[in-house]
């Protein structure tokens, strides 16, 4: 009989209560207790027992713990956890600095424990879907991915900005979707709120493999919008990750005898089409597949590595720089097993 994982959770905050319910219901895992020195004023643990800080968790004995505490958190959280012999999936970013991404990827593969990064779009169906038609050649070479991800101020975010905590969503998709590696950047930013990070970022990027990106990401948009679309030789698919829509839209060949717009070789309008596509909540499938992998005791395919984490953490870094010197940045093309997979 498969043996019951004893889990733990960092952090009661916006993700971190919804990590406390999908947890308290899976399959194969006990939620022994839940570490937020604020308590449970709310009541969003589920029921579970709360206590003040990551020692007092780590004394119930784990197998493995969620990290959901503020980003500013992650390595100190992160390393203490390593140092005790527990694995850890850890939402993203992986860390707010790529030195600290680096000492967690070290502190977790020193001890041959199994780490994984919260990256939840990758678990998105619709852009499952899409990455699984890609990678069937459907839509031919990719020209281009194009990525909008905008909405209000979250009023929980205070350590990082509008790059590290939204664009590292669209980066990470990104490289995932088309199997293929940032080699520039070259990024404006926004510091429109008060605080003093930037809260709105215009990326143009170039891929390994060619194509172009364009990432349109902020906090300042009165309304909330995920949308990524990948343009290639047969038309383009569209992503709606809020609804988990997929809709592709084919070049169409139509003929014409009227010679002046013959003589354009473009692409017409042609057909549409929206998936049917089952959907499970991308939150539950992230931690069906790190409990196997615990299970495992290896990562396996279904989890994000540290080490894809901590490249989503370079090419956010890289944004950055470009944003700050006003020059296209190159990113360091990484060691192979650095890259996605």
């Amino acid at each position: 009989m498969t043996r019951t994982l004893r889990a733990g959770l960092i952090g009661l905050g916006a993700m971190g209560r919804h990590h406390a319910r999908v947890l308290a219901g899976l399959d194969g895992v006990d939620l022994v207790a839940i570490a937020d020195p604020e308590g449970d004023a709310h009541a969003r643990g589920q029921g579970v027992e709360v206590v003040p800080d990551v020692p007092t968790l780590l004394e119930r004995g784990l197998d493995y713990a969620v990290v959901a505490c503020p980003t500013g958190l992650h390595v100190e959280v992160g390393l203490a956890l390593a140092e005790a012999g527990v694995g850890a999936l850890v939402e993203k970013p992986l860390a707010d600095s790529l030195e600290g991404a680096r000492l967690l990827v070290e502190a977790f593969e020193s001890r041959g424990l199994v780490a994984g990064v919260g990256h939840i779009e990758r678990y998105n169906p619709a852009l499952q879907n899409l990455r699984a038609r890609l990678e069937a050649g459907e839509l031919g070479e990719v020209y281009q991915v194009q990525t909008r991800r905008q909405g209000p101020f979250p009023h929980r975010i205070a350590d990082v900005g509008v790059v590290k905590d939204l664009a590292t969503h669209d980066i990470d998709l990104t490289a995932w979707v088309t199997g293929q590696e940032y080699v520039t950047v070259s990024a404006q930013t926004f510091h429109k709120s008060g605080r003093p990070h930037e809260d709105m970022v215009a990326v143009t990027g170039k891929l390994s493999g060619g194509p172009i990106v364009n990432h349109l990401v902020n906090w300042l948009s009165p309304f909330k919008e995920r949308f990524t679309m990948v343009t290639g030789t047969r038309g383009s698919f569209v992503a709606d990750t809020l609804t988990a829509d997929l809709t592709f839209h084919a070049n169409g060949a139509v003929e014409t005898d009227w010679e002046a717009i013959r003589a354009f070789r473009g692409v017409a309008e042609g057909d549409s089409t929206r998936f049917a596509i089952t959907k499970r909540e991308p939150l539950q499938v992230e931690h069906e597949n790190f409990r196997d992998a615990v299970l495992a005791g290896e990562l396996g395919a279904g989890v994000v590595s540290l080490r894809h984490g901590m490249r989503t953490v370079e090419v956010a870094d890289a944004v950055l720089r470009s944003a700050a010197t006003g020059t296209t940045v190159e990113v360091d093309a990484g060691r192979p097993e650095d890259l996605p997979s």
